[in-house]
C-alpha cells in the first residue's frame, strides 16, 4: 500500500517488479537554450505550478493503476534522453503537445515482460497525436534480444525506444523516481511530470484507460 492506495490486483506480479535493483552511474541531462539555462529554468518553473492538476490525475488512478502516485511536485522530464528508432539520441522535449506514457522495461525483468503486451494493446487502442506509449528498453548490449522478445510476443504498435547505456534508469533514480524495473511516468505535452508509479499494471485495462483519458483532459 502507497499512501493509503492499494496496489493493482490482476494479473500483476506484486513485489518482484522491485527486486531489479541496478547499480550504475548517475546520469544527468539538461536542455539548455541559447543563454545557457533559459529554456530549462521556463520548464522548471512552469511545471511546479501543475501540482493541483497532478493531484486531480492521481485521484483518477483507481484499480489496476491505483498505484500511480502524484508527481510531488511536478517536474519537467523534458530533458529526458535515449534513443529513437533510428538509433539517434532524443528527448522527452520531442513529443512536445503530446501527452506520453513513459515506460523503462527489460527483457530481464519478468514484471516488464508480463505488461509488454497491455501496453502495446493500450497503445494501439489509444495512442495517435494526442497520446503516446513510450516503451524504453534498458537492456545493455545490442537490440537482437529485445526486439526478439517484442517479435516473439507480436508486439506491433509500440515504437521502438532505447538506452543501452542505462543513462535514462539513472536520471530517474536520481530523482528519486526509479526503484527498480518497471517504472512509469505520466508526461503532459509540455514535458512535465504528472504521475509515476514503480512495479507493473494492467495498462489495457478500463482503470488504465480512464487515467489516460483523464490525463488528456482541459487542465482544471
Amino acid at each position: 500500500m502507497a499512501d493509503g492506495k492499494p496496489l493493482p490486483a490482476g494479473r500483476i506480479i506484486g513485489a518482484a517488479a522491485l527486486a531489479g535493483l541496478i547499480a550504475g552511474g548517475i546520469a544527468l541531462y539538461v536542455s539548455s537554450g541559447p543563454d545557457g539555462n533559459t529554456e530549462l529554468a521556463r520548464e522548471d518553473d512552469a511545471c511546479p505550478a501543475k501540482t493541483e492538476w497532478a493531484r486531480q490525475i492521481a485521484d483518477a488512478a483507481t484499480g489496476e493503476v491505483a498505484a500511480m502516485l502524484p508527481a510531488d511536485p511536478p517536474q519537467s522530464l523534458a530533458s529526458l534522453a535515449f534513443n529513437g528508432a533510428d538509433g539517434e539520441g532524443m528527448t522527452l522535449a520531442d513529443f512536445s503537445g503530446r501527452t506520453v506514457l513513459v515506460n523503462l522495461w527489460a527483457t530481464w525483468c519478468a514484471p516488464c515482460r508480463a505488461e509488454m503486451p497491455a501496453l502495446d494493446a493500450l497503445e494501439r487502442e489509444m495512442g495517435g497525436e494526442s497520446f503516446e506509449v513510450v516503451a524504453i528498453n534498458v537492456d545493455t548490449g545490442g537490440d537482437e534480444k529485445p526486439r526478439a522478445f517484442l517479435d516473439e510476443i507480436g508486439v506491433a504498435s509500440l515504437g521502438w525506444y532505447r538506452d543501452s547505456t542505462m543513462g535514462v534508469f539513472n536520471d530517474l533514480k536520481r530523482r528519486s523516481l526509479a526503484l527498480g524495473l518497471p517504472v512509469t511516468l505520466l508526461v503532459d505535452g509540455e514535458g512535465c511530470l504528472l504521475a509515476h508509479m514503480n512495479g507493473p499494471a494492467e495498462w489495457d485495462s478500463p482503470d488504465a484507460k480512464r487515467l489516460i483519458e483523464t490525463a488528456l483532459e482541459p487542465a482544471s
